[in-house]
């Protein structure tokens, strides 16, 4: 439940019963000029105090010189000063305890590692006062429901949102330009805005903020997110968890893929560069539906606002192009969005209803038979609705004559007060006009309307995604293990990270470390097998490039023979390192390699890493990123993305594997990294995994602690 305070917090921003504008000159055509204007213009009704060096009058109030004159408690202060007076300035609205400030300035941390620290200085000064601060480097924000707007860049009349509201969307940006992309695109899609909130920096309050506010925020419905950097991971994924819970949709763009877009963020937002895989595994699973573009960002938007229910199965498509029915199903199959044939049932409903040579199936081509039956179109979306299998509708069809548009529109309308599923209409065509009375039509019934069926077909792809999500409402407490061996700092050895492993319940091979070469001919002789022998150290992280690895070994002299070689290959490749043994452990039966993985990142915390192992972990990165608290049916739903997922099923000859004890281990390793957070990475590379219902073994294993 989110905090009564926050909320409290966060009103004396977006709903400020009193206001100082700090910056105020007799200079037209300034940021603090601009403020007033955008407040008086709306008729702001509060109190409304303007500070400035040079005093005076401004339209009738008087400009007070310092903000030591301003009242105690004032709610809000826009401080449209340079970024060099910031500091000063919010120690003096500290000492009049005013409650909170928007900083209009850059100049702070998107310049560089310097001015970062003067940017944590003001958050230091701020937090410990209790001023909370909106920016530096921000547009401000607008407040549609109290009819309230503090900003500089677009001073416009702002039109209140009627009462009744209740399915708004509200935008979160680090970027003010883009908030007011998403806003213009919106508003002309007949979307209610309930808030523009541009964070810049966030040196103070951030997006999680944001989200726990609007979560009670009864107006909002879907709240749309641009992100740089998310600067509070476990606050913002608790926020999402909440929303989500709560039915309201967070649909985010996260700039930062590629190196130069992370190198962009910096300049921009002051943003540290993240680990973009990372991020999205986490926040999916908190669920937020993650898009990667400016067009599904909009797109995806707009259908969770109109139809907020999560689609439950896949795509139905209705076309009047039978070459539409290809190009769906290759989309489709890249974005991994399942068209399902429709069920006998609904198939024999619709045979009769159709012409002979329209085959009732899913995608549904109806050819140009509704030029002449235009209750076709109802008749099919009608059908495809009904379908159980079918979660959302996807409609691509041709404007055709002005009149044909118009039939097409209502035959729509009419089979959508049917159903509730979502779904997008994209008359082709690109950029031609569309009928008037079509648009009405449209626009009366709600429609989702798209020129691009590349678009539609991507944002139903995302649309579906948000209905299939398994999201944590609440995470389960870390596991309790059993009382490890001591573990230093750094690199632990692999015979060490191997008693961990057997400790948690993870299968490791039958093994001993030979500390003399006496010990390990014993060894091998009781276990009368071949063996692998590895030189152990925890400096000696890559032993296979030193040497230090020497397979299928057999016998007294061939032990003894390896005992010298691993030693001198060693000696000659770490000549400073001191060994602690030789680990001689028996050879593992045949399998797949795989590689189970986990690091802890130093903001997002625990993170676990599934894929094809041995060298081709580096060479193919052919991996699955999953929340550390992930259960097993989770990780094996990852699994099987894998792009060699093939591999596991029985491949040229070779027996299926046991996947469910590959889960098992994940999920131990998992609880490991929750339960132990001097542990900041592990690397099982390779567990062998073995036929179905023989399990796997874990044959290396790296353990490295703060």
């Amino acid at each position: 439940m989110t905090d009564v305070s926050q909320i409290t917090r966060l009103s004396h921003v977006l709903q400020p019963k009193s206001i100082a504008v700090v910056g105020v000159s007799q200079k037209p055509g300034t940021a603090a000029h601009a403020a007033i204007s955008f407040l008086t213009l709306n008729d702001y009704a509060g109190d409304l105090h303007l500070v400035g060096r040079s005093g005076g009058e401004l339209d009738g109030r008087k400009t007070l010189t310092d903000v030591s004159e301003l009242p105690q408690g004032v709610d809000c202060a826009i401080l449209a000063i340079p970024a060099a007076a910031v500091l000063e300035t919010v120690q003096g609205l500290v000492a009049r305890r005013v409650r909170s400030a928007v900083i209009f300035a850059g100049g702070f941390a998107e310049l560089g590692e310097e001015q970062r620290g003067v940017q944590d200085k003001i958050g230091e000064v701020a937090r410990a006062g209790g001023l909370s601060i909106v920016g530096p480097n921000c547009l401000g924000f607008t407040n549609f429901v109290d009819r309230v707007g503090i900003g500089f860049a677009a001073v416009r009349p702002i039109a209140r949102l009627p009462s009744d509201v209740s399915d708004a969307v509200a935008i979160v940006a680090q970027s003010g330009g883009l908030g007011g992309h998403l806003y213009l695109g919106l508003t002309a899609k007949n979307i209610p805005v309930s808030y523009m909130i541009s964070t810049g920096n966030e040196v103070d309050v951030g997006l999680a903020d944001f989200l726990h506010y609007l979560i009670e925020d009864k107006v909002t419905r879907v709240i749309t997110v641009y992100a740089e950097a998310i600067r509070r991971p476990a606050a913002f994924m608790e926020a999402a968890r909440a929303a989500r819970a709560r039915g309201k949709a967070v649909v985010m763009l996260h700039s930062g893929r590629g190196a130069k877009a992370q190198e962009a963020a910096k300049s921009h937002t002051g943003a540290l560069a993240g680990d973009y895989p990372l991020m999205r595994a986490l926040v999916t699973d908190a669920g937020v539906t993650l898009v990667e573009s400016l067009d599904e960002l909009m797109d995806v938007t707009e259908v969770l606002t109109r139809f907020p229910k999560p689609a439950n199965g896949g795509l139905g498509v209705l076309t009047f192009s039978g070459a539409f029915c290809g190009i769906a199903y290759d989309f489709c199959d890249d974005l991994g969005v399942d068209i399902p044939p429709l069920s006998p049932s609904i198939e024999a409903a619709l045979k009769p209803q159709v012409p002979a040579f329209i085959p009732p199936r899913n995608p549904l081509d109806l050819g140009t038979q509704p030029i002449w039956q235009p209750e076709l179109v109802r008749i099919g979306a009608e059908a495809l609705m009904a379908e159980p299998e079918v979660g959302a509708l996807a409609i691509s069809i041709p404007i055709g004559s002005p009149q044909h548009a118009i039939n097409y529109s209502n035959a729509l309308a009419a089979a959508f007060k049917t159903s509730d599923k979502p779904r997008i209409v994209t008359m082709l065509g690109d950029t031609a006009a569309l009928p008037e009375e079509f648009l009405k039509v449209a626009t009366e019934n709600k429609f989702v309307l798209s020129r691009s069926s590349d678009r539609m077909l991507r944002a139903m792809a995302k649309v579906l995604e948000y209905g299939r999500c398994e999201f944590t409402a609440s995470l389960p407490d870390a596991p309790s293990i059993p009382k490890l061996p001591d573990l230093q700092p750094n690199a632990q050895p692999e015979w060490l990270g191997k008693q961990i492993l057997t400790a948690i319940g993870v299968p490791v091979p039958k093994g001993r470390l030979a500390r003399t070469i006496e010990e390990a001919v014993a060894f091998v002789k009781d276990l009368d097998a071949a063996v692998a022998m590895k030189a152990q150290a925890g400096a000696l992280a890559h032993k296979t490039e030193a040497g230090a690895v020497l397979l299928n070994i057999s016998g007294e002299s061939a032990v003894r023979e390896a005992w010298d070689k691993l030693i001198a290959n060693v000696t000659r490749a770490e000549p400073n390192i001191k060994l602690d043994g030789i680990l001689v452990e028996a050879m593992s039966q045949r399998g797949v390699e795989l590689v189970i993985g986990a690091r802890r990142d130093p903001l997002w915390g625990p993170i676990l890493l599934i894929g094809l192992g041995g060298i081709w972990v580096e060479a193919l990165r052919d991996v699955r990123l999953v929340p550390a608290h992930a259960n097993k049916e989770q990780i094996i739903k990852e699994i099987r993305q894998l792009r060699s997922a093939r591999l596991l099923d029985g491949f040229r000859g070779m027996p299926a594997v046991d996947v469910d004890a590959v889960a098992q281990i994940a999920v131990k390793i998992g609880g490991l990294m929750r339960a132990r957070h001097d542990i900041v990475e592990i690397d099982l590379n390779p567990v062998m995994v073995h036929a179905v219902g023989q399990g796997a073994t874990a044959l290396d294993a790296l353990i490295v602690t703060h």
